[in-house]
């Protein structure tokens, strides 16, 4: 306390403290104004260590109405987290809620960033909570231990459901996909939690959960620039054309102005084309091409009715599709290889990746829709030159063996064999004696095999890679279906466009096959192995990316599987699966619907 008091001449002031004034007064108070703001602002860990127990152990309910009437789903992961240190907040200390919170509810804000939903992860009771906590802090009072504690849970729950999202996806992929495999990451997150939080590394450690290949954090951006697009309003729907209608260079339409529109705000037009009004001129003839290669269309400018069902996706489709791609990359494994071999069916296109770097790509050819090549990652680890075909059961039952029955001939005009399942060939004779219209294909007499040669729809070489599919690559006699933009032609298997430069690739670090053992090799009439160094390969289905010049690019979903992934998201959150960690167990909470 300071006094001030003029001198004897009434000039100057002097200053006086009157310090036994202020002990008296501090005395006289007993200490209580002191005491009272400290005890009311800090927090009594012991008290919310009691609350954490009751709820974790279910005898005490949430506050009412904080999570609304659906309850609150608590993972095995978070009673286990919270028993070993006896209940201990792990967000609080007795001075308050620590940094780490704060970082994890403005991630939790942010996690459209990955095409997720705050919502998802308790973020609404977390706002509440914190409001709570600022009006309480306002009347310098303390948060109620029952609320401290309900806040330390939640912010656990979230973080494991979270966290979890990042490292492993939302959904396991088997639930959207039967034939979609995945070795899909792992993370300790119970063991990782505590130390990130008291040693204020939580950024790090969600930093570090997020997943590290470079075209997730290009997907990332995507959906900015994709979410901006949408928030001006998208761009224009285009008529229809007639049945077999086509848009051509030279032609005059009343759709040019919407379609100039539509390529403006995605940015293959760079400017307004208005001159051009009803015309389908040079400008746009450009724009055209660059968006039918955005989207793998055959880039010729024509404007037909699958460059207008491409052109007519709004922009709130585009930002789905980018959020669904981004799920898959939180499946994939965390280490693709340092080398490895990445097939995009959805892009009929298969790299090959050194360090980052794409060292060589090539057109494929994949599974028709009724016929679809499954996702999965395995070791490729064999070629084999002049490989024998042996028909997989679906096309023995559906193509072939009906081709027989019409005409017996066919074995022998095709080059097939009939191989008994202990190795032995049947022999003409006894093919000739058997009644075809009769054999059904669960008792086929053997394996139906075509011998190496230039009719076999293998071509020269196969790469090899164990998987439960029968898949793998191969080259093919039908060259000519890799000028189609749309290839949708095999049973499965993949055929690849440059067979003989993989395989040159791939024997490169072995010396002895040089160009002319290689071209050799190809020339075989009879089957060849050959071991290589093991390379990781990934069959997979990326419906948008981000490509070297910076453009998003974006593919038909030919199989319907961003659809079958929406469905199994839509019914994931219906189910509350969304909700949990982990798949270890989950306990559910109830507590009063809101009045």
């Amino acid at each position: 306390m300071l006094l001030m008091t003029e001198n004897k001449r009434g000039k100057a002031p002097m200053r006086r403290v009157f310090w036994p004034a202020l002990l008296a007064l501090l005395l006289c108070l007993g200490g209580r104004v002191e005491a009272l703001a400290a005890g009311e602002r800090e927090i009594d860990t012991e008290q919310v260590s009691r609350w954490l127990t009751a709820l974790v152990d279910g005898r005490e309910k949430l506050p009412e109405g904080l999570v609304g009437p659906g309850g609150f789903v608590m993972s095995e992961e978070v009673a286990d987290l919270y028993r070993p240190r006896e209940f201990r907040p792990l967000w609080h200390t007795g001075h308050g809620l620590r940094p780490s919170a704060f970082l994890l509810i403005d991630r939790l804000r942010n996690a459209t960033d990955h095409g997720l939903c705050g919502e998802d992860y308790l973020l609404a009771p977390l706002e509440t909570l914190l409001k709570s906590r600022a009006a309480q802090m306002r009347n310098q009072k303390a948060l109620p231990p029952l609320d401290a504690a309900t806040l330390d849970l939640l912010l656990t729950q979230a973080f494991f459901s979270y966290a979890t999202h990042l490292v492993e996806g939302q959904i396991d992929p088997a639930l959207a996909h039967i034939d979609w495999r995945g070795r899909r990451r792992k993370v300790d997150l119970g063991k990782l939690l505590p130390p990130a939080v008291e040693g204020e590394s939580l950024g790090t450690l969600l930093g570090e959960l997020i997943p590290p290949h470079p075209e997730y954090r290009q997907l990332m951006g995507a959906l900015v620039r994709q979410r901006e697009i949408a928030a001006r309003g998208g761009w224009p729907t285009i008529p229809e054309l007639p049945k077999g209608g086509k848009l051509r260079p030279g032609d005059i339409d009343t759709r040019l102005p919407a379609v100039r529109a539509r390529l403006l705000a995605t940015g293959e037009l760079p400017q307004p084309a208005s001159f051009e009004r009803n015309a389908y001129g040079m400008t746009t003839l450009m724009a055209v091409r660059q968006f039918q290669e955005r989207h793998g269309l055959e880039p010729d400018g024509v404007i037909g009715s699958r460059t207008i069902k491409e052109l007519n996706f709004t922009a709130e489709d585009r930002v789905r599709q980018i959020e669904l791609n981004l799920e898959r990359w939180r499946w994939m494994p965390r280490d693709l290889g340092k080398r490895h071999i990445r097939v995009n069916i959805a892009d009929f296109s298969l790299k090959v990746v050194e360090d980052g770097q794409t060292v060589l790509e090539m057109p494929v050819i994949v599974g028709t829709p009724y016929r679809r090549t499954p996702v999965f990652s395995s070791q490729m680890s064999y070629l084999e030159f002049a490989p024998t075909w042996t028909v997989p059961a679906t096309i023995l039952r559906e193509d072939k063996l009906p081709a027989i029955r019409k005409n017996p001939a066919f074995l022998t005009k095709n080059h097939f064999r009939v191989i008994r399942r202990s190795g032995q060939e049947i022999d003409s004779t006894e093919l000739a004696g058997i009644n075809w219209r009769a054999v059904e294909p669960e008792r086929f007499p053997g394996n139906l095999r075509m011998d190496p040669g230039p009719w076999n729809p293998l071509g020269r070489v196969k790469f090899m890679f164990p998987n439960p599919y029968n898949v793998y690559l191969h080259d093919t006699n039908e060259r000519w279906l890799f000028d189609r933009a749309l290839r949708t032609f095999s049973s499965g298997c993949i055929r690849i466009g440059q067979p003989v430069d993989l395989a040159r690739y791939l024997l490169r670090d072995q010396p002895q096959w040089d160009e002319t053992r290689l071209q050799e090799a190809l020339e075989r009439r009879s089957p060849m192995q050959v071991m290589i160094n093991p390379i990781p390969t990934h069959i997979q289905y990326w419906t948008t990316w981000v490509a070297a010049d910076g453009s998003t690019q974006f593919r038909s979903d030919l199989y319907l599987r961003d659809l079958d992934l929406e469905v199994a998201l839509t019914d994931a959150a219906a189910n509350n699966v969304r909700a949990l960690a982990t798949s270890k167990g989950k306990k559910v909470m109830r507590v009063s619907s809101l009045n």
